[in-house]
């Protein structure tokens, strides 16, 4: 009997060789893991997502105060939707030539989205690349600028938030500061196709009104102060619209405007609180912050620049610069009251 037993053990050993023998050796697999916790909720993305760091490009003009609210509305969206990312952060100090090396660098290190801040940036993006996703924002027409198909159905790989401003309301809102306005000026950059387009719109709403348009053009921010003193002698007021080159010359325009009795009336608040009387304005904080919510839709595969339409603010503000009207002797109309605002010293 105990010979028996010994016998059947040394069977079943064989056996059991034999079978790892024909499995090529392999060891099994280790138990199943529990999946990663995640707070008890399933959000129907892959495990790995939370952990995804992308790789963003921010392309920006030039540093002035409205281009760097959207910037930093931009980064407050991915940040409040959880997005996590090593952002490279590019400024082309006003340098199409620079624009376009930076414009370069993004595409030839693959970045997963770019951000473009104001109409030079993005078309600098659009001629480099037509596959990396590229939102863009502080940006007027992304049909005039021709990287769009239309604002409905942008077709390409960009897409972004317009900060088309409510250029009528702001010419009506320049006669109760200038109750005998007869003659306006216009000053913009002639190389900034979102300027050539906003002083367009402007020269038909003001000529509608009744009014005479006086334009006068520059290209870089050296010429502001001869075009605002030029144009001082022949109109009541002078409108600039969100334009780069005089935003980024701001100081300049408040001291000459003081300097010739010329209440100057830009696009934006952020100009108007660098030397501007009023206006009603996107607020672009907000706006970026727009163009942020679009990225993280094109992040997490929910959407793709193409087929994403143009977004215009939600919402216009009034300011008024207290310092320029005091300047200047204007009476603020009462309804505006509200809206004084000092610039800090």
């Amino acid at each position: 009997m105990r010979k028996l037993l010994s016998l059947l053990l040394v069977a079943v050993l064989a056996i059991g060789l034999l079978s790892a023998c024909g499995t090529g050796g392999t060891t099994p697999p280790p138990p199943a893991q529990e999946p990663a916790q995640n707070g008890g909720q399933d959000n129907g993305q892959d495990a790995e997502a939370p952990d995804q760091v992308f790789q963003i490009g921010i392309i920006q003009l030039v540093e002035h105060p409205a281009l760097d609210a959207a910037r930093e509305g931009f980064l407050a969206a991915l940040a409040a939707e959880g997005i996590t990312a090593n952002v490279d952060y590019q400024n082309a100090q006003g340098d199409s030539t620079v624009l376009s090396t930076i414009a370069q660098r993004f595409v030839n290190n693959d970045v997963d989205l770019i951000l473009a801040i104001a109409t030079p940036s993005v078309q600098a993006i659009a001629a480099e690349t037509e596959t990396i996703p590229v939102v863009g924002t502080a940006i007027t027409s992304y049909e005039r600028a021709g990287v769009v198909e239309s604002n409905e159905a942008p077709g390409f790989n960009v897409t972004g938030a317009s900060d088309m401003n409510p250029i009528e309301a702001q010419i009506e809102m320049i006669f109760e500061f200038v109750p005998d306005l007869q003659t306006l000026g216009i000053a913009f950059s002639s190389n900034e196709a979102n300027s050539v387009y906003q002083a367009e719109l402007a020269r038909g709403f003001a000529e509608n009104m009744g009014l005479t348009v006086v334009e006068g053009t520059v290209t870089t921010t050296g010429d502001v102060q001869q075009n605002i003193l030029s144009l001082a002698g022949r109109v009541d007021a002078i409108w600039i619209p969100t334009d780069n080159t005089h935003a980024d010359a701001m100081p300049i325009v408040a001291d000459t405007a003081i300097q010739a009795g010329v209440p100057v009336f830009p696009g934006e608040e952020n100009m108007v609180m660098g030397g501007g009387v009023a206006t009603l304005s996107v607020n672009y904080f907000e706006l970026g912050f727009q163009s942020g919510m679009m990225a993280v839709q094109i992040l997490r595969g929910e959407g793709v620049p193409a087929t994403m339409p143009i977004q215009f603010a939600e919402h216009y503000n009034y300011i008024v610069n207290g310092f320029m009207v005091e300047q200047l002797n204007l009476t603020v109309p009462e309804r505006f009251m509200d809206s004084i605002v000092y610039p800090e010293d």
